[in-house]
């Protein structure tokens, strides 16, 4: 099922968006079972699963981190991490900054905006980020590289109401984009949208989605 799943999603999604499997709380055969088809992309939420996966399987695989980071854990993932998805206060961007220039690595990360109507989802509102962007502080981290920004949507069955919170975050990139990042070829990236709307979330301009439940099946926890 799971190399169908990933198939029909590599087939359906317009070129110029990445599927990110999210393969949190699935065992090795089962990812495999995607890689073997050709998936190398595989979303992860936990540290010391993403680290013994990264150490068994493949070394071709593009590890995403897309859980909450706490600055203490940034260390074991350093090394090999892709990217970084939900870099949600100047405290972390500045840890990984510190952790990637141990390892000599420039590490790749997004910005993780709170767009919801909920409490529960983390991420900066946009007076934060602007603070981020224009410290001294923020010019001197050589060893990070912010590829554009990502966002969850408010759980919700108002399609309007999830289409203004993506359309909020793209336009936020374009902005940011304009004013920030117009020398930086790799700030392209809008992260948002799962398996309950990523249609929406590319109509908005989503360039990857987070599809895990749609592909794995139901979490195991």
């Amino acid at each position: 099922m799971v190399a169908e799943k990933t198939e029909y999603y590599l087939k359906e999604l317009p070129k110029g968006v990445k599927l990110v499997a999210v393969s949190k709380t699935k065992p090795e055969e089962l990812i495999m079972e995607a890689y073997n088809i050709g998936h190398k992309v595989f979303g992860e939420n936990k540290i010391q699963d993403l680290v013994r996966k990264y150490e068994n399987m493949p070394k071709d695989i593009e590890w995403h981190f897309i859980g909450h980071l706490q600055t203490n854990k940034i260390k074991y993932i350093a090394p090999f991490v892709s990217l970084i998805h939900a870099v949600d206060s100047f405290k972390l961007l500045k840890a990984i900054n510190k952790e990637a220039k141990k390892v000599n690595r420039k590490i790749n990360c997004l910005f993780q905006m709170h767009i919801a109507q909920e409490d529960t989802k983390f991420g900066l509102n946009k007076t934060e980020l602007f603070e981020i962007l224009d410290s001294k502080e923020y010019t001197e981290l050589q060893n990070i590289n912010i590829c554009g920004l990502m966002g969850m949507a408010t759980y919700t069955d108002d399609k309007e109401q999830i289409a203004n919170e993506f359309r909020f975050l793209s336009d936020l990139k374009k902005e940011l984009k304009d004013k920030y990042f117009s020398d930086n070829p790799d700030f392209k990236e809008l992260s948002m949208g799962m398996s309950g709307d990523y249609k929406i979330a590319i109509e908005q301009g989503s360039t990857m989605v987070r599809i895990g439940s749609d592909i794995f099946g139901a979490r195991n926890y």
